[in-house]
């Protein structure tokens, strides 16, 4: 198995999910052949097109215009089928099936996606987001509990690299939460 470094992406101004959580949320996800997978708040596409690599059938919502046109040249760079819907989500999100949910973004809407969640996603189906605020943290593990999730499991996550002097630099911690449908 290959993994996508940060650096191979084509990037812009949108956020994106770093390698260290990227790997871990498709571990958390266990994406693998066959899954129909949906990502809210794709941004630039990095963790839809892990997904694709690993076999799923994607779908990515991204609401951002900048965030659509990375997706788009990052899928093509990477040869992988996505369908790319553009809008906030959940309103933009065609009525479909699907076993693997990641969050990467709400735009303030998480009570709404669970709403689709409950509609959509499968029963035995795993959701998991990343946070960097306590307050969508604590928003997003109510709702789990809310919708009688199971599994739950919350992590954080501190990481850091060395620049080419050998300097360490960290980055921002990420709380990277799951939880599986009952």
């Amino acid at each position: 198995m290959r993994w996508i470094r940060d650096e191979e992406f084509i990037r812009g101004n949108i956020p994106m999910t770093k390698f260290d959580i990227r790997v871990l949320a498709v571990a958390f996800l266990s994406i693998e052949e066959g899954d129909v997978f949906l990502d809210i708040g794709a941004g630039t596409g990095s963790i839809s097109i892990e997904g694709a690599l690993q076999g799923a059938k994607v779908c990515a919502v991204e609401r951002e215009k900048e965030g659509i046109e990375l997706i788009k040249k990052n899928k093509n760079k990477f040869n992988v089928d996505i369908k790319i819907v553009e809008g906030q989500a959940p309103d933009c999100i065609p009525s479909l099936k699907f076993n693997k949910c990641f969050i990467g973004g709400s735009g303030g809407r998480l009570s709404y996606i669970f709403e689709y969640l409950e509609e959509n996603l499968e029963s035995e189906g795993v959701v998991c987001a990343n946070f960097i605020t306590l307050k969508n943290l604590n928003e997003f593990i109510e709702l789990l509990e809310k919708y009688n999730y199971r599994n739950i499991e919350t992590k954080l996550i501190q990481s850091a690299q060395t620049n080419k002097i050998g300097l360490i630099k960290g980055n921002n911690p990420i709380f990277l939460v799951k939880g599986v449908k009952r």
